[in-house]
């Protein structure tokens, strides 16, 4: 029989005979019932051998490299790659995904004997109560060298952040999927050198939050996986990175141990690295940490806290922090930790580009990013490393649409034949031109002294200024206490009493410099009591965020 439709019956399931003549419905749906019985008496299908099959492989893959090398890597002081990911993500959320690829031999009845898989695992899980893509390189596994991995995987695993706007945790411990000599044997052919899939990882870092933390040796590909993150940690005597390894660098006749080669002590001074961490805990720790302030992808909102921290808290040492002296310093952390909520600051990049301050921070619960001179360190001055540190910092709030607030206490660019040297004014004037080009609301706080170009680096000055001043600020083109004795040359040396006649010229420009007077002509927009600085930048948050919503 065969079906049709009529007017009366527009779904098509009117049943004819073959010779054209039409079945009636009951009968029709009787021999349906009658043919669903007599396939209900077939006898079910078993699948439990194939099941049983998927087990004993998901059970090898859990083994990873076997008892013994996953003991030695126990013995190393670190965590294999599956304890990796239990440490990192909320408990019971990982699922993994091709956890059963890898490499199989088999007897001659086609049976397998044995099964080695993949040193790259991958899955997707919570972090922070947020879905995220986590992968862990398993070391017991060839060393995470790419004769064990199967690039698929790690292509897919970027992919899989791409394509769902996932933030992507990687655990980097080896190659991470690069080469050894002896894959020229294995292979028996060398080849033009390529990265599958790593355009993904170039369209990650424009999309969404990209974490790496290094743990254990990384080199070559594996390193470059470190590198290629909005935020990278390293465990301290556990974790070295190196374009190649000592065995490698020891052919141009430089002989040096991994952690002298390329150890954290390194790594996070130089700013290749952003983190130091004492253990994998750790690092585990400020990962997620990292990700707390930040949205899931590109255009979409970070999330905001409660918070029990009072916006219009005032804290009152806030009123007596900056000395009168300019030559002795303060604790501008100290200033940080008042003026947003109480332990909501989260440092990065605290071990290189000292002079300044990147930090994530929490106001009324809002998440924003911090920039800040350290007058503790170079006096606050940029030098090439801090001006290098500042535009990667802004770029990357600009980047996920956190809101700025700048801390200002910058007496310049750093001066001198090692600030030459090292190429400091390209530097500087590329972390100016990155907070010309941030579209985020920025607030800035002049704290103390804010001079020369790099002190007009704080903000864009063709914008709104949402600008607060201390009564300790001091600014202008350049300090007074160097530029004295220059252009009033002449009037000193003719003075009679030169000393005294510098103090009375120094003490006629200190009441010219006072920022009231820059007030009077609204060079500055607000000179406010330090004690409201919380409650003002509480109030900025809010507008800011009213709008990237």
């Amino acid at each position: 029989m065969f079906f049709g439709g009529n007017s009366l019956n527009p779904r098509g399931d009117t049943f004819f005979h073959k010779d054209g003549r039409p079945v009636p419905v009951a009968c029709s749906i009787a021999s349906a019932v009658l043919a669903g019985e007599r396939a209900d008496r077939q006898p079910m299908v078993s699948w439990e051998n194939e099941l049983e099959e998927l087990r004993r492989r998901a059970a090898l893959a859990e083994r990873m490299g076997g008892d013994e090398k996953v003991a030695r890597q126990h013995g190393r002081g670190k965590l294999d790659a599956r304890a990796r990911i239990s440490g990192l993500v909320d408990p019971g959320t990982f699922r993994e995904i091709g956890k059963i690829a890898g490499r199989g031999t088999y007897d001659e009845a086609g049976e397998l004997e044995a099964f080695t898989p993949s040193n790259f695992i991958f899955g997707r899980a919570d972090v922070g109560g947020r879905p995220a893509v986590v992968s862990a390189d398993d070391f017991t596994v060839r060393g995470g060298a790419a004769d064990a991995a199967i690039h698929r995987k790690f292509v897919q695993c970027e992919a899989m952040a791409h394509e769902f706007g996932l933030p992507l945790v990687r655990m980097i411990d080896g190659t991470g999927g690069g080469g050894s000599v002896k894959t020229l044997e294995t292979t028996g052919a060398t080849y033009v050198p390529h990265v599958p899939g790593w355009h993904h990882v170039v369209t990650n870092l424009e999309q969404v939050p990209v974490v790496a933390l290094a743990l254990g040796p990384t080199a070559g590909l594996g390193a470059a996986r470190v590198v290629a993150s909005h935020y990278s940690v390293m465990v301290k005597a556990l974790s070295q990175l190196f374009a190649a390894g000592p065995a490698v660098v020891a052919a141009i006749g430089e002989q040096a141990e991994k952690e002298e080669l390329g150890g954290s002590e390194i790594h996070t001074r130089n700013g290749v690295v952003d983190d130091q961490a004492e253990s994998e805990a750790e690092a585990f720790a400020r990962a997620r940490a990292f990700l707390s302030y930040l949205p899931g992808r590109v255009g979409t909102a970070a999330p905001r806290l409660a918070s029990s921290d009072p916006p219009d808290r005032r804290d009152p040492e806030l009123a007596e922090i900056v000395p009168r002296e300019a030559k002795q310093v303060y604790s501008m952390r100290r200033i940080l930790g008042a003026v947003f909520d109480r332990e909501s600051v989260f440092g990065m990049g605290q071990r290189w580009g000292r002079s300044v301050i990147t930090a994530f921070a929490r106001l009324n619960g809002w998440p924003v990013a911090v920039l800040a001179s350290d007058p503790s360190f170079l006096g606050g001055s940029w030098d090439a490393k801090s001006s290098e540190k500042a535009e990667r910092f802004v770029r990357l709030a600009d980047l996920f649409r956190l809101p700025i607030v700048h801390l200002v206490d910058n007496p310049g660019f750093m001066i001198g034949r090692a600030a030459e040297t090292a190429g400091t004014i390209r530097y500087g004037v590329a972390a100016m031109n990155a907070i010309y080009r941030a579209t985020v609301p920025l607030a800035s706080v002049i704290v103390r002294r804010a001079y020369g170009i790099a002190g007009s680096a704080m903000s864009n000055a063709e914008r709104f200024q949402y600008r607060f001043a201390w009564p300790s600020g001091d600014w202008g083109s350049l300090p007074i206490e160097g530029g004295i004795e220059v252009p009033y040359g002449a009037e000193l040396e003719s003075s009679g009493d030169y000393d005294a006649h510098l103090g009375l010229i120094r003490d006629r420009l200190n009441r010219i410099r006072s920022p009231f007077r820059t007030a009077e002509r609204f060079g500055i927009e607000d000179i406010i009591d330090p004690r409201d600085t919380r409650p003002l930048l509480c109030e900025f948050a809010d507008l800011a965020w009213r709008r990237l919503r």
